[in-house]
């Protein structure tokens, strides 16, 4: 049987052991690379994928695999980087080793099922989902970092409820404001002049746990007391295997107004950082977040895309341009949805009205009609000259031009790594020095943007 046929049937038997969200974060981008001498390999989108397949699913991705190949295969993960660079990256060192009545202040609407994925936050994603399977072991402590509004509270809490809805643990969400408030509390003192059984009861609450998830840590900044206490129970946790996850506006070395002591133990498991959307998974969370509205059917693309295109960094604000323009249409008395109804509706909502995509996309479909390409062909991995070379160029641009940051330039380019970035960059200023056609190429491009 050849290979594609015998990893679709294999795959087919995943689907029927798994979840979707489960079958879709690991296993619907998998490849059955090379079977040889009773090893299997597969490639993989992410290094997070060999990790979480090599220590969650090898037991069942063996079972499964003999089942449809009929004889034994010992399973290794590579991603198409390694396969195509003869390398391997080792992961082994990648993150640290009934609840019903338990108040989780969890929201249930929170889910790995309705989070929406892109290329900017594929690997929070997957990452979250990873520990989610697997808390207290996989990545310990899970630091979750981002602006405001691009769903660090989302995937936070899809962590909590799906702990919640396949094990017996208890989870504990708070905000750092109300952990705070409940340290503070500790301090009162009751009428016998003690406050033992508040500090009991603090404990109990904050350390009897399985899995602490903490909201905006950098709030604990001018509180030096309370971070004495959030050491001290970190610590506790911690050394019990306890799953702890963070999330702040920014990095851990970012955070200054915090004690030097627990930033280092922020670092100690993973960080990820949550990236704006690009404009595609803008366009998806739109389509998305209409579903189901009766005005959903009328709501035109170019709606859609100057919605997208105004709103950049923040997904509240997308939602929010979203129920303005339906609510704008239904006090019109039911007027049609219209790109006029939508730029009145939105003229006091955005700060500057643009109707044109991201300055990345500018560049990709500037330099996909100057080479008769499409900029499907610039984010996919075809290597053949007539698409590799404009994807190099339209990349330099990006680089030098728009300053862009090497790993949003990967993100826009179909999710490569920061280091094929820098590979088009160099090699494109190289052949700038000689090739005299090229600079006139690629200037003719740049004055099209200015």
């Amino acid at each position: 049987m050849e290979k594609a046929k015998l990893w679709n049937n294999f795959l087919n038997k995943v689907k029927e052991e798994l979840s979707p969200i489960a079958y879709e974060t690991w296993f619907s981008e998998t490849e059955l690379y090379e079977l040889q001498d009773h090893t299997a390999k597969v490639i993989v989108p992410m290094h997070i994928h060999k990790k979480n397949l090599k220590e969650n699913y090898n037991e069942m991705i063996e079972d499964l695999f003999t089942e449809v190949a009929g004889t034994n295969f010992k399973f290794e993960y590579y991603t198409k980087e390694e396969v195509e660079q003869n390398v391997e990256i080792n992961t082994d060192n990648i993150g640290v080793p009934s609840n019903s009545n338990f108040e989780t202040n969890l929201n249930p609407k929170y889910t790995f099922d309705n989070f929406i994925v892109g290329q900017s936050n594929k690997f929070a994603q997957a990452t979250a989902l990873a520990v989610a399977e697997n808390p207290g072991y996989m990545y310990n402590p899970l630091f979750i970092y981002g602006n405001s509004g691009l769903g660090k509270t989302h995937l936070m809490q899809a962590i909590g409820n799906y702990i919640i809805k396949n094990s017996k643990k208890n989870v504990l969400y708070v905000t750092s404001e109300k952990f705070v408030s409940d340290f503070i509390g500790i301090n009162k003192k009751n009428k016998d002049g003690n406050n033992f059984d508040s500090v009991e009861i603090f404990k109990n609450k904050y350390r009897n746990i399985d899995v602490l998830i903490i909201d905006d840590i950098q709030y604990l900044g001018n509180a030096n007391q309370t971070q004495q206490e959030f050491f001290n129970t970190f610590n506790d946790l911690y050394g019990n295997n306890k799953q702890i996850i963070i999330s702040s506006d920014r990095s851990p070395d970012d955070l200054k107004l915090l004690e030097d002591r627990l930033r280092t133990r922020f670092n100690w498991g993973l960080t990820i950082n949550i990236l704006p959307p690009d404009f595609e998974l803008r366009m998806n969370i739109i389509d998305k977040k209409i579903e189901g509205n009766m005005l959903a059917e009328h709501f035109p693309k170019d709606v859609k895309e100057y919605i997208a295109s105004n709103c950049t960094s923040d997904i509240r604000k997308l939602e929010g341009a979203i129920t303005r323009v339906v609510a704008y249409a239904t006090m019109m008395n039911g007027s049609n949805i219209t790109l006029d109804l939508a730029v009145e509706a939105l003229k006091d909502y955005f700060v500057k009205s643009i109707i044109s995509k991201n300055k990345i996309d500018q560049i990709q479909q500037l330099v996909a009609n100057h080479y008769n390409i499409t900029i499907e062909d610039l984010k996919s991995k075809k290597r053949v000259a007539k698409i590799a070379v404009p994807r190099q160029i339209a990349m330099y641009i990006c680089r030098t031009v728009l300053e862009e940051s090497l790993p949003k330039i990967g993100m826009e380019f179909g999710g490569k790594d920061h280091t094929t970035v820098i590979h088009s960059v160099e090699k494109i200023k190289k052949q700038l020095k000689t090739n005299q056609e090229l600079q006139i190429e690629i200037q003719k491009i740049i004055d099209q943007i200015k």
